[in-house]
């Protein structure tokens, strides 16, 4: 894979090694940049990791949406709803939670599925481009994603959504029981509808994919420095970014670290609503049972995955912060939700885990330049999408910095919106 020969190439640091940060990073380098990514190294804890692995081109509906005002106090209130606080917590998360459930109004809603669209509905084709002929694009497999309901008026419940997804362009079919079971014989009575998804994806091991296009991007001429950063400085002409052990001057920055990017624009002046949505998964090995593809499973709002030979159920919103361990409930109802739809559901071992989604108020991401600092660049808060959405929101960061104008309307994504 060649590097463009660019007479205007440019010194660029990428603050973050996630889908996000080595996207953008691999589409700078291919446009013949001298690209440095700067990563802490402990990345099992970012959402790239342990995401449940669904290049989910469907996912234009946020997690807010008409109604969650009067649900969301009886979720919290019981162990069954995929919502969890730490109420310790809660003094802290006010200032951003209000605006995030006033963000649930339909018009709102409805812009926000707009401003989500342009960055997931070719997510196949994304990654597809990002990682063909790279040791990544074994990890990646073209295919079906199923919305288990347990009868199809659960399924006509949701409409708001699915039409949401229709007026973007995404439509399915509708399994019976018997034709889901059909396809998964292991599945339990529980369900008994499915819509159908085509044209979808799934990365079956995130950690690995993330690290096979670091290491080609590496291999390829990347540097990579490995430390905390404390501070971007813009200087009269670019940036000088500070971390542990190291002084990086450059001619562009891009802050693309996830749930703690907020830290590092609120130092040059930004103030992003952004928040850790906590996320968790268990992979089990030696499952007996493995779906045929990945499922959402829509009234406990989680994923199972076939990732290999391990099944992975992934899913959950906790608001806690960064630096709070993790908790047992929402491990605990995912056990319990793998045996919604697996009754016999025996394994070998598990792996549990817990991350950090970066969540802005609008469910939108921040991406493009600092209305400030005209060399200091954002690309964070993907919420749920971040592994849909990272090599197309990288290719839409490398288009900015190299000079091209993206052939998507970039206005919704403005840092600017928060600084008002």
């Amino acid at each position: 894979m060649e590097t463009a020969q660019n007479p205007h190439a440019l010194k660029v640091a990428v603050i973050g090694g996630g889908i996000v940060g080595v996207s953008t990073a691999e589409w700078l380098r291919r446009d013949g940049h001298d690209v440095t990514i700067i990563d802490r190294g402990v990345r099992d804890r970012a959402a790239s990791f342990g995401n449940g692995g669904i290049l989910a081109r469907c996912a234009v509906v946020p997690v807010v949406v008409p109604g969650i005002m009067m649900k969301a106090p009886g979720m919290l209130l019981s162990p069954d709803q995929p919502l969890f606080l730490r109420w310790s917590y809660l003094l802290k998360l006010l200032p951003w939670l209000l605006p995030y459930l006033a963000s649930a109004r339909r018009e709102k809603v409805v812009e926000i599925a707009a401003g989500l669209a342009p960055l997931l509905t070719d997510s196949v084709d994304q990654h597809r481009a990002l990682a063909e002929g790279t040791p990544a694009e074994r990890w990646l497999v073209p295919g079906d994603y199923v919305y288990l309901y347990p009868d199809r008026a659960t399924f006509e419940g949701d409409s708001f959504g699915w039409s949401l997804r229709r007026d973007h362009g995404i439509v399915g079919e509708e399994l019976s029981g018997d034709q889901l079971r059909e396809r998964d014989p292991a599945l339990g009575q529980k369900y008994g509808f499915g819509y159908l998804l085509r044209d979808h994806g799934t990365i079956t091991n995130p950690g690995r994919y993330i690290e096979d296009l670091y290491e080609w991007f590496v291999g390829q001429g990347g540097r990579t420095v490995e430390g905390e950063v404390r501070q971007v400085e813009p200087r009269p002409e670019g940036v000088r970014v500070h971390c542990d052990g190291h002084t990086i001057d450059a001619d562009r920055a891009v802050i693309a670290c996830g749930a703690w990017s907020r830290q590092l624009s609120e130092k040059i002046g930004h103030h992003p609503k952004l928040e850790s949505e906590r996320g968790y998964h268990i992979e089990f090995t030696g499952p007996s049972a493995l779906p045929p593809c990945p499922y959402m499973v829509a009234d406990a709002k989680f994923v199972a995955t076939p990732m290999g030979a391990n099944l992975r159920v992934a899913g959950i919103v906790e608001f806690g912060g960064l630096e709070a361990a993790a908790s047992a409930g929402p491990l605990s109802l995912l056990t319990r939700g793998i045996r919604k739809i697996y009754p016999d559901f025996q394994y070998a071992d598990k792996r549990e885990w817990m991350g950090h989604r970066p969540a802005t108020t609008d469910s939108l991401p921040v991406l493009g330049p600092s209305e400030r600092h005209k060399d200091i660049y954002f690309a964070f808060g993907h919420h749920h999408i971040g592994l849909t959405a990272g090599p197309k929101s990288g290719r839409l960061l490398a288009d900015m910095i190299s000079g091209r104008h993206p052939n998507v309307d970039m206005s919704a994504y403005r840092m600017g919106r928060f600084d008002v």
